[in-house]
């Protein structure tokens, strides 16, 4: 193996572990749910709404967070050992939201017979679909690959980059460094590449009307400094949109902003695009295959701040490289 420090490994791998893990807990899932029995129901409410999803956020000392999100709403009524029951869970999983909201509400309209699997244990524990949530095989398929090949990859042609750099340094013993920094540098700017293709195409879609909604503003207690003692007051207040795409309700997130001032100066909060007005309107760009994906803003600066932070990790491996 080339000597790349470890957490080069750890944080390419990361995202597709994640993913092997998530997607094997839906098989056990989907397993257990093989031999549920099944009873006739009816869907009694089909809807979009919005719900409140917990989110990791390091900047808080309880390491949680809140985001909006939206769901279609499907309630269904069934009956077991003549029991009147009502559940919501469509599909095997956790459901995160904001995806193929339009899909579910036009396949289960109000007053769909439906075949409803039940936990016959616990009887109010049912779904509608148990089949393997769709595109699990894919990312089990893919991410296996994309795991073997960062692993054997960085076995094989790390170590040949890592040998070929240390024959042109004059310190060969700095080679894993540069080519360390080279590779954050690397994969930051493709995400750069992502971010930039995704505000040009966010650019052609259809614009509809929306209405900016402020919320409150949350105080919670920042992350928990170096030293150990309690992080500062935080106050942070998030700006939303409602509109409505192909006649469905969706709302999205405009942006957030958190600072130690429960009232930040206008040019705070303009300097961070959160500058709206509640009830305003405005354009939404909306995602015509996730009506749920939308924007304000489909400029692409974030694609600039994150090629100037890979010039910046190309910069330091030249340095590296030249003067030790």
């Amino acid at each position: 193996m080339p000597d790349i420090p470890w957490f080069v490994y750890a944080m390419a791998l990361a995202p597709f572990g994640l993913i092997l893990v998530a997607a094997g807990y839906k098989y056990l899932q989907v397993r257990a749910a093989r031999d549920w029995p099944s009873t006739p129901g009816t869907v009694v409410v089909s809807r979009s709404e919005v719900r409140d999803v917990k989110v990791i956020d390091d900047t808080r000392d309880d390491r949680q967070g809140v985001e909006q999100r939206n769901f279609a709403d499907i309630v269904y009524e069934y009956t077991v050992s003549g029991q009147k029951l009502r559940n919501n869970r469509v599909e095997i999983g956790e459901n995160r939201g904001n995806v193929d909201v339009a899909e579910t509400i036009a396949r289960y309209p109000v007053g769909t017979a439906v075949t409803v699997f039940y936990n016959p244990r616990q009887p109010r524990d049912a779904v509608l679909e148990r089949e393997m949530p769709k595109g699990t095989a894919g990312c089990l398929g893919i991410g296996t690959v994309i795991v073997l090949v960062v692993v054997f990859g960085g076995a094989i042609g790390g170590k040949r980059i890592s040998d070929f750099v240390a024959a042109h340094l004059a310190d060969p013993k700095l080679s894993p460094l540069v080519v360390a920094l080279g590779a954050f540098g690397f994969f930051i700017a493709l995400f750069g590449l992502a971010l930039h293709r995704q505000a040009s195409l966010a650019r052609r879609w259809p614009v509809v009307p929306g209405v900016i909604k402020l919320s409150g503003v949350e105080t919670y207690r920042g992350a928990d400094s170096d030293t150990g003692r309690a992080g500062p007051m935080m106050h942070e207040r998030k700006v939303a949109y409602s509109y409505r795409f192909n006649h469905i309700a969706y709302s999205g997130n405009a942006g957030s902003i958190s600072t130690s001032n429960p009232s930040p100066p206008r040019w705070q909060m303009r300097m961070f695009g959160m500058d709206y007005q509640n009830g305003a309107a405005v354009k939404v760009f909306v995602n015509p295959d996730n009506p749920s994906d939308s924007t304000l803003s489909p400029g692409g600066g974030a694609a600039w701040f994150l090629w100037a932070v890979a010039l910046g990790f190309a910069v330091a491996s030249a340095y590296v490289a030249t003067h030790g």
